[in-house]
């Protein structure tokens, strides 16, 4: 505390006679004081996000359609308002169990009516209610009764009177459980909302009642769509009918449905309908599901452990009284071994009833008569609590439909789905128009009174093409891309490599190795590549191809080692098979992190010149070589870029899947190096707490004198790599984030970058360009009255774009297949002071940079470049041997505690300025 405000706080004490301060304490032998720093230097800067500057002007003008249909708003004088509910349990006991609330509320407004004043209102489905104008009380309390609660997302907890019903206590129990329950439902007023905040909103004037008022408006939506018995994730909604499944394999369906979402924008506020997928659990018994999920030919192959995992909170019904339970376990034994206690009918002398020890397997053929063919030998499926189990066979269970699947897919599964749930643009349009009827919102009283009518008309935009960048390829040859493409016939690269010191590892691909080796020598030669013989071909020992792939890499490398005359400069890597192959994460992390090697992956299944043009692409780039730059690059003639020293950021984040909790999140930077080029980069990948989305080790103090984090890394290779610069202009584009967590990307990551360059140089004050990119989201483009997707270069900045912030929409790719997802950027902060023609160019650019096709790209190199960089590491960390994470490294511990977090392997210093991750 301030000695004034200390004094002060006395004065206030002792009214008004201060008392003279005590003198400090001591410093003690071992510490030294640290200076305080004044009140000013510790005040931060809260950053927003930047107003739009103006629109755009480049390029030829076209019409657009978009999925965004306009809503008139009428009742702008009206006011929502807001009510917590709470729910109990007779006794008290607050309930958790997620979605029992929609069918207590929904039995409250059945009974209680008139007491509600006739009013409809939209439940969360949790603990907030909304109403159009007030309920007659602020403060009302009702008492339901509920018959046969087990289903939407309940479990039904109690035991059938079968296995497991040891007790009278657990026959009352079973009884009241299954033929009523008894809710008491407490609802409160908590705020009011005025719809004028919409109209607010649409003017750029942003508030919290906005940003409420319109979730008010999804949460309609969302009840909308759980009244038809929809599965709902966030503003996505999936129907029960089998003609919207799709099979993409291993138990697993991809089901369609619609996104709808009420958006604000320049044009006023709109409805955005997309079609949407999500996962789910193939419906049926519970034996074909894991033998489809396993991959095995029938119930006794299973792999009992994984099938635990995989079903625990599924929900299933049961054979014959098709009552619905959530799994929670299964028997530790066989159904015909598994006992359980049966109560008898008669009771004992004394009047106590008996029980005798039964098998489940004997109580379900003989005391219930039922035909079981197959459960004897497999376990039962558990359906009760942990204390007291409640048995079925696995056969007489069948898993309930519309559950998701959250784990990760597979490459194959993830490949089936894409490939059947793309559509082209016609045929989305055709269903999104079809999904708008069917919803039947005009029919939705909530929306009504609203004052809420939606348009059936696809919004019509006014989008721009861009000019199409012109590109440079060697001895000055110009490359014309048309429809956003371009090749390499008759064309040398720009700066080519030398394949020098290089060897062949062959993982017992079958191939003709020397027959490759020799194309791969003549198409280097066409593109100016010098591919010099490789010094040998190390085909994989066959006692090691059934190996864990660890070994086999190791194998691989000891053999390497004993021949070669020194270290190789880099190595061509055959593997067995085309996707996912287990050897790859290892093999890299051999090559770079170990050994310092730049390598190569193939497996070489269709090998024409195409394919090997397409390899030498990413060799090239490996090597320090570039293929092709742009015209303006060459000049150097780039707005605002080619005049400054300017380092360009990619950032992202990878997570693993929703399933797994325990993975570390991986954060990868590249940066562009050799200024005024903009299109050599470099990437430095870390770890960090599992599902962080902010990046963390962006600036890391350690000492006075040392910055560990990743900036300092980047802007000292760009430093030295560009004739001694240091950037005077820093331009970041971040992908991965969500609208509400720009604050976050401006005000904690952005921070932690100005320390990186104060650390650096205090006096050095860079001027910053942040911008987002999303491709998460749900607005789609289509040409008017053309089967095409958008011409490559289309931009939109206006009507369905934010009435305040500064975004736009490029489609910079030419949409092969389905339809064309566009990239929506945001800036959040231009400090250098782009016009919007030269920022949307720059990112046009940016398109074209990429070294790894001939193709441009939907987003920026630099955020696909980090999205390599992180995918290509996680592969390592997938490796890391448990006790070598917990023993030799350091782990770093989560802010959140939990346990500490293995560091990225680092790259060896030869591959370091690399771009590795092409």
């Amino acid at each position: 505390m301030d000695p004034s405000e200390q004094a002060h706080n006395g004065e206030q004490e002792h009214n008004g006679a201060a008392d003279p301060l005590p003198p400090p304490p001591p410093v003690p032998p071992n510490v030294t004081p640290i200076k305080a720093e004044s009140e000013q230097a510790v005040k931060k800067v809260f950053r927003a996000p930047m107003a739009r500057r103006g629109m755009g002007t480049k390029g030829n003008k076209v019409p657009i359609l978009t999925n965004h249909f306009k809503v008139n708003v009428s009742n702008v004088d009206g006011h929502f308002f807001h009510y917590s509910v709470s729910l109990a349990y007779e006794d008290g006991h607050p309930v958790d169990g997620k979605g029992i609330g929609r069918k207590v509320l929904d039995r409250v407004q059945q009974t209680y009516d008139t007491e509600l004043a006739g009013k409809e209102f939209a439940y969360d489905g949790e603990k907030s209610l909304f109403t159009v104008g007030a309920l007659p009380r602020n403060k009302l309390e009702f008492t339901v009764v509920l018959d046969d609660v087990t289903s939407n997302r309940n479990n039904g907890n109690a035991s059938p009177g079968g296995p497991g019903s040891p007790n009278d206590n657990d026959k009352k129990r079973t009884r009241r459980s299954y033929r009523s329950k008894t809710y008491k439902v407490e609802i409160s007023f908590a705020a009011k909302i005025p719809m004028q905040a919409i109209a607010n909103a649409l003017r750029g004037q942003e508030s919290e009642n906005s940003q409420e008022a319109l979730r008010v408006l999804d949460i309609i939506l969302r009840q909308h769509a759980a009244k038809k018995g929809c599965l709902l994730v966030r503003q996505s909604f999936f129907d029960n009918n089998p003609r919207n499944f799709t099979d993409v394999g291993g138990g697993v369906l991809g089901c369609r449905g619609f996104h709808s979402s009420f958006r604000t924008s320049q044009g006023g506020l709109s409805l955005n309908i997309d079609v949407s997928t999500t996962m789910i659990i193939r419906p049926g018994p519970v034996v074909d599901f894991l033998i489809a999920n396993q991959n095995v030919k029938d119930p006794f192959s299973i792999d009992w452990a994984k099938a635990k995992r995989v079903l625990k909170n599924l929900r299933i019904t049961t054979i014959p009284t098709n009552q619905e339970y959530k799994i929670t376990g299964l028997s530790d034994r066989p159904c015909k071994e598994q006992l359980f206690s049966l109560k008898q009918k008669n009771k004992d002398d004394a009047g106590e009833v008996q029980t005798s020890e039964v098998t489940v397997y004997d109580y379900f053929v003989n005391s219930r008569n039922i035909d079981l063919r197959y459960s004897a030998d497999l376990p039962c499926i558990n359906v009760g609590k942990p204390k007291r189990p409640t048995y079925f066979p696995i056969e007489l269970c069948s898993l309930v439909s519309l559950q998701r699947y959250t784990k990760a897919l597979s490459t194959f599964q993830r490949a089936s789905l894409v490939e059947k749930s793309r559509q082209k643009p016609q045929e989305r349009m055709t269903t999104l128009s079809g999904a708008l009827k069917s919803n039947n919102y005009e029919s939705e009283p909530l929306l009504r009174a609203s004052g809420i009518s939606i348009s059936t008309n696809f919004t019509q935009v006014d989008g721009r093409v861009l000019p199409t960048p012109k590109l440079k390829a060697g001895n000055g040859d110009d490359i014309y891309a048309r429809n956003g493409r371009w090749n390499f016939n008759n064309k040398k690269f720009v700066n080519p490599s030398k394949v020098e010191r290089w060897a062949v590892a062959n993982f017992s691909a079958r191939c003709d190795v020397n027959g490759l080796v020799r194309d791969l020598i003549k198409v280097g030669e066409m593109k100016g590549i010098s591919v010099e013989p490789p010094f040998d071909v190390f085909e994989e020992n066959p006692q090691y191809r059934r190996a864990p792939p660890l070994v086999r890499v190791e194998k691989m490398f000891e053999d390497i080692q004993s021949k070669l005359p020194g270290a190789p400069k880099f190595l061509l890597c055959l593997l067995p098979e085309r996707k996912n192959c287990d050897i790859y994460g290892p093999w890299k992390r051999k090559n770079l992190a170990d050994f310092g090697v730049v390598t190569q992956c193939l497996a070489p299944t269709r090998v024409n010149d195409q394919y090997l043009t397409n390899l030498l692409l990413k060799i090239n780039a490996k090597l320090g070589g570039l293929n092709s730059i742009l015209a303006i690059e060459q000049t150097p003639s780039i707005p605002m870029v080619s005049k400054v020293p300017t380092i360009i950021l990619g950032m992202d984040v990878s997570h693993g899947s929703p399933g797994q909790s325990d993975i570390p999140s991986i954060a990868a930077v590249v940066s562009s190096r050799q200024w005024p080029s903009i299109s050599r980069y470099r990437a430095c990948v870390r770890t960090q707490s599992p599902k962080v989305e902010m990046i963390d080790s962006l600036y890391k103090r350690v000492s006075d004198t040392e910055d560990e984090g990743i900036i300092r890394r980047l802007l000292l290779d760009f430093y030295v790599s560009s004739g001694k610069r240091k950037p005077d202009q820093i331009i970041i584009f971040r992908d991965g984030v969500s609208e509400s967590q720009f604050n976050q990307v401006l005000n904690i990551e952005l921070n932690q970058i100005i320390e990186a360059c104060k650390f650096l140089d205090e006096k050095w004050s860079p001027k910053f360009v942040v911008i987002v990119a999303q491709k998460n989201h749900h607005t789609k483009f289509f040409q008017p009255g053309s089967p095409d997707n958008v011409q490559p270069g289309t931009i939109i900045d206006n009507r369905v774009c934010h009435p305040r912030n500064y975004d736009f929409y490029l489609c910079a790719h030419a949409g092969m297949i389905g339809t064309t997802r566009p990239t929506h950027y945001h800036v959040l902060l231009d400090e250098v002071g782009f016009s919007p023609d030269d920022l949307q160019e720059l990112v046009h650019n940016l398109s074209y940079v990429y070294q790894r096709s001939t193709t441009a790209i939907s987003v920026v190199a630099p955020i696909c470049y980090a999205h390599l960089a992180a995918t290509q590491l996680g592969q390592w960390m997938k490796f890391e041997d448990a006790s070598e994470t917990s023993s030799s490294h350091n782990g770093v511990a989560p802010a959140g505690g939990g346990p500490p977090v293995p560091p990225m392997p680092k790259l060896k210093e030869s591959v370091r300025n690399s771009m590795f991750f092409c």
